[in-house]
């Protein structure tokens, strides 16, 4: 059975492969590389995990952590997926190993849960418009505003 906790400092390592992974190109192009993660528009994503509006959670099966979903607050035009400051951006990801598996909609509406209790009203994501999760997100209650930079800007208002 899925569980989960909070993303905390400590996941700091596992938040880096988790970006990475999150970091979707349509097929059949894989992975990026490794050295994108130090590229300053994909850094603001995971640096310093920890900070005030930083929200995660982790999944864990059969006690080893699959996947992460986390919002960071960013300052308003900051961000692939910048609304405004007061906006979080989402960000997504399981090991491959477990992907299409069901756990996605769980996890992601466990960090959405925790972003209205920390008081926030609205997430945003970018995707790319072949990736199959656009059906995970909408499913969440994300729904497309437009495009940008050729990917999906999705925003769910929370309750």
């Amino acid at each position: 059975m899925i569980k989960f906790r909070s993303l905390t400092p400590d996941d700091q390592e596992q938040l880096w492969d988790w970006l990475h992974i999150a970091l979707w190109d349509p097929p059949p192009a894989g992975l990026r590389p490794r050295e994108v993660l130090d590229e300053p528009g994909v850094r603001i994503y995971a640096e310093d995990w920890g900070r005030e509006g930083d929200i995660g959670v982790v999944a864990v099966l059969d006690g080893r952590d699959i996947g992460a979903c986390w919002t960071r607050l960013l300052p308003d035009g900051v961000g692939l997926a910048s609304v405004d400051d007061k906006t979080l951006q989402l960000g997504i990801a399981l090991v491959p190993e477990q992907q299409r598996k069901g756990f996605g909609t769980p996890m992601m509406m466990a960090a959405l849960s925790a972003a209205a209790s920390a008081g926030f009203r609205q997430v945003s994501l970018t995707v790319h418009p072949e990736n199959p999760a656009v059906h995970l997100y909408e499913r969440c209650g994300f729904e497309k505003s437009g495009l940008r930079n050729g990917y999906y800007l999705m925003i769910c208002r929370l309750a």
